[in-house]
């Protein structure tokens, strides 16, 4: 019996701990700077990022927006910088789209592409807006990322918050009980 105790405060504790610690790992995530941001479907995009460090190497993911699921991304001129290129589909649709890097590093690092044929309105019901001509002179995507993962900055993530203090909550009021039925028997 003493041993089932003993596992129970131990497992409660671990969760308290392993939750505890997941947030620490938000600082693994870098700004993907996307060259133009805003293109017309057939384009070459070109990525870079400060988050694979120096010499650093990393895999790109397009598919998002149609394109490779998989590209590369190598130490540029610049000591710090890793870039790789990409074309966006010819029949990519209008729309803002999240691209991701992962280094190898273990860090990650994410950007908008909007793609922009000047065909059809805006995903998001609004009239569509021309783009601007020249070359880096692209209208900056709205909104949050669409990749599928977790939410948008649009989202307070209360319900998160409110499912990990519940939890934790949960982990000291077993806390508490293993340690006053020890208290009660003289077992400290």
């Amino acid at each position: 019996m003493r041993t089932a105790r003993v596992l129970t405060g131990a497992g409660l504790a671990i969760a308290a701990f392993g939750l505890a610690g997941g947030p620490a790992f938000a600082g693994d995530f870098d700004k993907l700077e996307i060259s133009p941001s805003g293109v017309q479907p057939g384009a070459t995009v070109t990525v870079s990022t400060l988050a694979c460090g120096k010499k650093g190497m990393g895999n790109g993911d397009a598919s998002a927006v149609g394109g490779p699921a998989s590209f590369d991304l190598k130490a540029s001129t610049h000591e710090e910088l890793v870039t790789g290129q990409f074309k966006v589909p010819d029949t990519a649709k209008n729309g803002t789209y999240g691209i991701g890097v992962r280094c190898k590093n273990g860090k990650e690092a994410t950007g908008d592409l909007m793609v922009n044929n000047g065909s059809s309105p805006a995903p998001s019901g609004s009239p569509a807006k021309e783009m601007p001509a020249g070359p880096g002179k692209a209208m900056p995507p709205k909104g949050g990322m669409k990749t599928g993962v977790g939410g948008t900055s649009d989202d307070s993530g209360t319900a998160e918050i409110v499912a990990g203090a519940a939890v934790l909550a949960t982990a000291a009021v077993g806390g508490t009980f293993v340690l006053r039925r020890r208290m009660g028997s003289g077992r400290l």
